[in-house]
């Protein structure tokens, strides 16, 4: 099992979703965040005061997928986010130790679904 933490641009997500939906990729956590990297924001003047903005808005997206359904999860990330600019995102995979439903008590693959 693992976990795939997704930070990509606000205007993208409907497409991510409908990519992971094609992926047959239903169960998904959707954050809004701020966030800096390759960007590095821009500056900005607001009634003369001038300022830098390097927190730029992200959605983060969590989703928990067995093995079979990692690749396909990615894939369907990358498709539904890739503009080739700088600011598309980043994708994180990381080990996931176990998942518990809560409802059922059901554990590792059967309660991801």
């Amino acid at each position: 099992m693992k976990l795939i933490i997704a930070y990509i641009q606000p205007h993208k997500l409907e497409e991510v979703k409908q990519e992971l939906a094609k992926a047959e990729v239903a169960k998904m956590s959707v954050t809004n965040s701020l966030g800096c990297g390759a960007q590095q924001g821009y500056h900005e003047s607001y009634r003369g005061v001038e300022f830098d903005v390097n927190l730029l808005k992200k959605v983060r997206l969590e989703i928990a997928v067995s093995q079979p359904y990692v690749e396909k999860t990615i894939d369907a990330i990358i498709k539904g986010a890739k503009t080739g600019e700088i600011g598309d995102g980043k994708i994180f995979i990381l080990p996931l130790e176990d998942c518990i439903r809560v409802r059922t008590g059901e554990r590792g693959r059967e309660a991801i679904g």
